[in-house]
């Protein structure tokens, strides 16, 4: 940075401008870290849990049109 440019600058936009280069900058060096670790390891974290299938009574709601406790068609009351 040259000061000619600085001369203008309040240190608290000093203060600012550096913060923003160095959460960049860390940001970046977390990115590169990841980034070695997945290669190293070949894999995604966490891995994926296994598919089950869905339980009766999900079949069963998702059969009847029964959404989050509610029918289809009908209003609940109104909380207030």
């Amino acid at each position: 940075m040259d000061s000619e440019a600085s001369i203008g600058k309040s240190l608290r936009d000093l203060e600012l401008e550096v913060e923003a280069e160095g959460r960049e900058w860390m940001r970046r060096r977390l990115e590169e870290k990841l980034q070695a670790q997945v290669e190293q390891h070949g894999a995604i974290f966490p891995p994926p849990g296994p598919k089950s299938a869905p339980s009766k009574a999900a079949k069963d709601a998702a059969a009847h049109g029964l959404r989050r406790g509610r029918l289809k068609g009908v209003a609940g009351k109104k909380s207030r």
